[in-house]
């Protein structure tokens, strides 16, 4: 049961949520809208959370009270006939008929500064009501055993985001001129096994365009989140002042593709061409678009900006259109037989070029992939791993320019836990000029994990910004939250993520975490339950905080573990030992993940879950061995 449950126009979201989050900084518990799942019977679980509140904050604004606003009302009546109810308006506004006779506190302009004398008026209602306010500390609550120094670090943070950081996050950014969206190409070959190629042809293009200074490119998911609108539109919900669009008409003989710069503050068309080539003319026809796009944008570059243009990193279209192909597939769930059709696809790219770079990278990625996931031995582990090594730097050396096969080295080396080799991949990465949020995430949660949290933050909201449809992006930045002890940020941003893939299991495991995190037990249970009828089933790592108070529970997960993983999966018995108090067991298990370089071990330093045994001489000791960047 929330202490909370607060009632407005669903328009005004972005207006009430630096009240919630100051709220649940000062050690309340809140209900919103923004808490329903997606699958979730909407008006039941509204009503069930409204009656069950203590207290019922109705927001009155020029909505609220409008002709549309009958919700609110309705939810009004229903808290004043259970005396739960307490008006605060945000616009100069009256409360409507018949809600007038208690005076509605004024937050007309609160930002969310907590000292502000007009949330103090709140706060002193609240405890009028019986509720038990706590303000905060620097925004987050303390949790015996968390370590002292990262909750004041980030104090001047948590105050930040509290008094207006929020409203960055929620508030629509103005689309800037050097913005720019592409959107997917329309396949018109009349055969849908094509669509890889129209896909392929629009990410090719937005690579080539991420890579000139100063251009924000949006990134592949949110462009394909609005396929099917006007461009117009698109750019209005992509935030960019830019759309590029197209299509493409594909047979043995030859090859059209159209394409078309649109202004998207206007609509008006600043560019627009049809090739009618032969198909081995595609990877022209993309370099050529691309330097239209740069030249209709006014954009300057130099002779060696300019050659980054050039698509596909190689001349033999044969090639670029095998990888194309198996880049359809990355970043999917495949298993071991599928994996190994995508590396023949890409041997045989590279059978027709040795030189092409790009094939080169993603077969790196795909070894890291067999390397991490499905390697039967330690033999074949250290195998997988090396060829994939040695492919990442294969692709530096062809392409010293091209953000891909650092980032495929740097994950390479931070998987066999070589942190500082990969931290000095990732920074040469981070050098090169334009912008990629393919490649960002996996640095982002690196920062994280090494302790960099402002830079991690700084990096994910770059991301949030190149990928705005995509949940993953809201993901990313709740797990860099997560990491810097930042639960409540956390939990906030993770619900974007939830909003927009609301049936995707990671951002449920993520958000029920961060409530068991902060206590809220039984909420973080019935999240796992809805998503994993068997507790057990749901990924150790984020449910393992529960067993600090269920020891019965926490035996059945190193159980399941036992039967599931078996040795491989040392980190994750060390964090539910500690969570039982259990330390002897936990730190002999990081031993023998130590042992095996189990990849979990990259969490170590920030992992909430391991704070029992930090004073432990042999944590400590183990910590130095991990070989984190300084």
């Amino acid at each position: 049961m929330a202490d909370v449950f607060v009632s407005y126009k669903a328009e005004d979201r972005q207006r009430i949520a630096p009240l919630v989050q100051a709220l649940e900084m000062d050690g309340l518990s809140v209900w919103w809208d923004a808490h329903i799942g997606g699958g979730d019977e909407w008006r039941q679980t509204i009503l069930r959370n409204l009656e069950a509140a203590k207290c019922v904050i109705v927001v009155w604004s020029k909505r609220s009270v409008g002709p549309n606003g009958k919700f609110v009302r309705d939810e009004a009546a229903r808290a004043l006939k259970r005396n739960t109810y307490l008006p605060v308006r945000i616009d100069k506004v009256d409360p409507p008929l018949g809600f007038g006779e208690m005076q509605a506190l004024d937050l007309t302009g609160w930002k969310g500064d907590t000292s502000d004398s007009r949330y103090l008026a709140l706060v002193s209602a609240l405890r009028r009501r019986g509720l038990k306010p706590k303000p905060s500390q620097g925004g987050t609550a303390d949790r015996e055993g968390f370590d002292r120094r990262t909750l004041i670090a980030g104090t001047s943070i948590a105050l930040a985001a509290a008094a207006g950081g929020t409203w960055l996050f929620i508030r629509p950014a103005t689309a800037k001129s050097d913005s720019i969206a592409v959107l997917p190409f329309a396949n018109l070959s009349g055969d849908s096994s094509q669509s890889y190629f129209s896909d392929g042809i629009a990410e090719e293009l937005r690579t080539a365009l991420s890579r000139i200074p100063g251009l924000q490119v949006v990134a592949r998911t949110s462009s394909e989140a609005v396929r099917d609108i006007d461009a117009k539109t698109a750019a209005e919900k992509l935030r960019v002042s830019n759309i590029l669009t197209g299509s493409v008409r594909r047979s043995p003989q030859v090859i059209r593709i159209s394409a078309q710069l649109i202004d998207g503050r206007s609509g008006v068309e600043r560019w627009a061409e049809v090739y009618d080539r032969p198909p081995v003319d595609a990877l022209d026809i993309q370099t050529d678009i691309a330097n239209h796009v740069v030249d209709a944008l006014s954009i300057r570059l130099a002779a060696a900006e300019r050659a980054q243009l050039e698509a596909g990193g190689t001349t033999n279209a044969a090639a670029h259109d095998l990888l194309l192909q198996a880049e359809a597939s990355l970043g999917k769930n495949v298993d071991p037989e599928t994996l190994q059709r995508l590396i023949g696809m890409v041997d045989a790219a590279l059978a027709l070029d040795p030189k092409y770079a790009d094939a080169v990278a993603v077969k790196a990625r795909l070894l890291t992939e067999k390397a991490g996931t499905f390697s039967r031995s330690a033999l074949e582990y250290q195998q997988n791993y090396a060829a994939a090594e040695q492919l990442a730097r294969r692709a530096i050396e062809l392409a010293p320019r091209s953000r891909s096969g650092y980032v495929a080295l740097a994950e390479i080396l931070d998987q066999q836990l070589h942190r500082r080799a990969a931290f000095a991949q990732f920074q040469k990465m981070a050098s090169l000029p334009g912008n990629d949020a393919k490649t960002l995430p996996d640095y982002a949660i690196f920062l994280a994990e090494i302790g960099r949290s402002a830079q991690a933050l700084q990096t994910a909201e770059q991301i949030v910004k190149l990928d705005p449809l995509n949940p993953r992006s809201y993901g990313t930045k709740a797990t860099v939250l997560a990491h810097a002890r930042r639960f409540r940020d956390a939990l906030m941003t993770v619900e974007k993520a939830i909003q927009l893939g609301p049936q995707a299991k990671p951002p449920h495991a993520l958000h029920a975490y961060c409530q068991a995190i902060l206590g809220n037990l039984e909420q973080a249970r019935r999240e796992f339950a809805a998503f994993w009828p068997d507790i057990a089933d749901a990924p150790q790592g984020y449910v393992a905080p529960l067993a600090a108070a269920d020891h019965e529970l926490g035996n059945r997960l190193i159980e399941h573990l036992r039967k599931t993983a078996g040795d491989g999966a040392f980190y994750q018995y060390a964090e539910v030992f500690a969570q039982m108090n259990k330390k002897d067991e936990a730190v002999d298990a990081l031993a023998r993940a130590w042992s095996i370089k189990d990849p979990g071990l990259t969490l170590t330093l920030v992992d909430p879950l391991l704070d029992p045994l930090r004073s432990d001489s042999r944590f400590r000791e183990l910590l130095e061995k991990l070989d984190f960047p300084t």
